[in-house]
């Protein structure tokens, strides 16, 4: 007898998953269509990807080469190419490249390049305040303290990564500015810090003694 009803009940759920599939199996069916169409595509798009990296790390060694033998111009141009079209880490790395490269013959296109990637959000603050240090490096033996100032003093809380070398630079500003005071602070600021490291407050020290040689500070 129990057979009777495992046969009842074993008919019934075909007849059951009949009805389903002709009411449901073409859903079905496009379901699974979809699937391996959207694993096929993840797959493609990561060879693609990988394809692209590979690309774009031979242009930027092509543009390294271009820069170590002297020609600048090329090697801009093969860098603005990779900032445009590249891969993403590489395009960022291209970018403080060719301003590092602008900075050879052109500092005012190169403090340019930096100022926007300082304004570039999306490329992460570590890059962005490297930057901003970048063009401080190549004006602080011409603009004037207040402008550096502007430019700098926002990077050296304690919790940005450049914050003794925008401090040095503060100072050195200040001092070529005749702001004693203000080299003063940044001097003793770096000096204090029992984290700074060895090369900056050695560099602070001897300015400090300037400061001090000039019996202004």
């Amino acid at each position: 007898m129990a057979d009777i009803f495992r046969e009842v009940d074993e008919e019934v759920r075909r007849e059951q998953l009949k009805r389903l599939w002709e009411r449901y199996g073409y859903l079905i069916v496009a379901v699974c269509i979809l699937i391996v169409a959207g694993v096929g595509g993840w797959r493609g798009y990561e060879y693609w990807q990988g394809k692209k990296a590979g690309q774009t790390a031979t242009a930027y060694e092509q543009a390294v080469t271009l820069a170590q033998a002297g020609k600048y111009q090329e090697a801009d141009a093969a860098f603005a190419k990779i900032a445009a079209t590249g891969t993403a880490g590489y395009r960022v790395l291209a970018r403080l490249r060719d301003a590092a490269e602008l900075a050879q013959t052109d500092k005012k296109a190169a403090v340019g390049a930096y100022d926007s990637l300082a304004a570039d959000a999306s490329v992460g603050r570590t890059i962005e305040d490297l930057a901003a240090v970048r063009a401080g490096l190549l004006l602080v033996d011409t603009d004037p303290y207040a402008d550096m100032r502007k430019r700098l003093e926002p990077l050296t809380a304690a919790d940005r990564t450049f914050r003794y070398t925008a401090r040095e630079l503060l100072a050195l500003s200040a001092w070529k500015s005749g702001d004693m005071n203000a080299a003063r602070k940044w001097t003793d600021m770096i000096m204090t810090d029992p984290q700074a490291p060895a090369g900056t407050r050695s560099r602070a020290q001897i300015l400090s003694e300037l400061i001090a040689a000039s019996g202004k500070g």
